[in-house]
């Protein structure tokens, strides 16, 4: 495998990635209508798609994504030296608090919010 990539459907592209510009403090290595990928490393990126952008391909065996608003459809879940400075930044950039830093028994710290879309996002860090 070469590269992994994962891509939340979103309701606004400019919303959720100037939220994601903000939170991950990086700018998107591709920004065009349709899709804007960011790279979170060398093998690794999150892309994110409009929902009406999707559904013209999918829309055929599947309901439209914009159907599951609002619902977790996803988690993304960042394992960081410093959970801080994201859980800051997430509460600024009016993400929902979900579940307070804690110390979870798989053995990481960890916080969970709501992004734009109701996609999960956790911060962590080992303990």
């Amino acid at each position: 495998m070469k590269l992994f990539q994962f891509i939340i459907y979103v309701a606004d592209q400019k919303v959720s990635t100037d939220f994601y510009r903000k939170l991950l403090l990086k700018e998107p290595t591709l920004e065009v209508s349709g899709m804007t990928e960011f790279e979170l490393s060398s093998t690794l990126k999150l892309g994110i798609m409009p929902e009406n952008g999707i559904a013209k391909i999918i829309a055929e065996k599947t309901q439209h994504p914009a159907n599951g608003n609002g619902i977790p459809r996803c988690e993304i879940y960042l394992v960081l030296e410093d959970l801080q400075p994201y859980y800051k930044r997430a509460l600024e950039l009016g993400a929902v608090l979900v579940s307070e830093i804690e110390d979870r028994d798989w053995g990481h710290k960890a916080c969970y919010f709501r992004d734009p879309d109701g996609h999960i996002l956790a911060f962590a860090e080992e303990l």
